[in-house]
């Protein structure tokens, strides 16, 4: 699958969550969030102990307080969704800071805003952790459609390379003069669009080609299908099996 395709999520170190393999990461991270999701959000004191054992994962594995606040800010627009939930929902209403809101609202944004946050926070700690070309691996491990695991093989490897070719195109334009700064440039940025678009297919068509060329027949090869230890799923897994504990309590209290 290639490597080189370090993203700007990932931190690199050696701490034992690095070290884990990337399928206990992704199986313990979707856990996490489903015992999350499943969590009624009246049980408030539930979601801060799932946000304490986020932050003793990312503790272990040496990830920074602002590195994972400031990628949590790709949350912002349901942020905001979940703002305007309390003055758009019906039933009962409430006072709050001299303004009334629904109850239902208010409870409704609370769930919003708690998972997803959790959710992303989750996310973001995979992704510091794992290298792109390991959670392919993982996903692979975890026998994940072959075809699935290719599409975002591709995704991954040509977004920078479209990237790069916006950043060209850009350039191009600057370097004539030109500036959008109005409806009437518009057109020109259609054009760019469409430019982009052909060159993209054509380079596509080039690459399908290649790979043609050197035996490829719709399917990856497996580059490495080593699985992991008891012990490491073991310790991945500590994170959704205390979140479960937590959610039980949730219920039961």
């Amino acid at each position: 699958m290639g490597a080189g395709h370090a993203h700007r999520l990932y931190r690199h170190g050696h701490s034992p969550v690095h070290l884990l393999p990337p399928q206990t990461k992704l199986a313990a991270v979707l856990g996490f969030v489903i015992v999350v999701v499943s969590t009624p959000r009246t049980a408030v004191w539930a979601f801060a102990l799932y946000a304490l054992l986020l932050a003793a994962v990312a503790g272990a594995a040496r990830v920074p307080p602002g590195f994972l606040l400031k990628r949590l800010l790709i949350e912002v627009p349901f942020v905001a969704f979940a703002l305007l939930m309390p003055f758009v929902a019906e039933g009962p209403h409430t006072e709050v800071l001299g303004l009334s809101v629904s109850t239902e609202g208010l409870w409704g944004a609370w769930n919003v805003l708690a998972k997803g946050t959790l959710g992303v926070a989750a996310s973001v700690l995979l992704a510091a952790t794992t290298d792109l070309r390991e959670l392919l691996l993982g996903l692979q491990r975890l026998k994940l459609p072959p075809l699935l695991v290719q599409i975002a093989s591709f995704m991954i490897r040509y977004g920078d390379v479209i990237t790069d070719e916006m950043r060209r195109m850009r350039i191009a334009r600057a370097s004539r003069g030109f500036e959008a700064r109005g409806v009437r440039h518009w057109g020109v940025l259609a054009k760019s669009a469409g430019a982009l678009f052909i060159r993209s297919y054509e380079r596509g068509e080039r690459v399908h080609l290649a790979m043609v060329s050197r035996g490829y027949r719709g399917t990856m090869p497996v580059i490495d299908d080593a699985t992991a230890t008891g012990a490491q799923w073991s310790t991945a897994l500590a994170l959704p099996c205390a979140a479960l504990a937590v959610c039980l309590l949730g219920w039961t209290l």
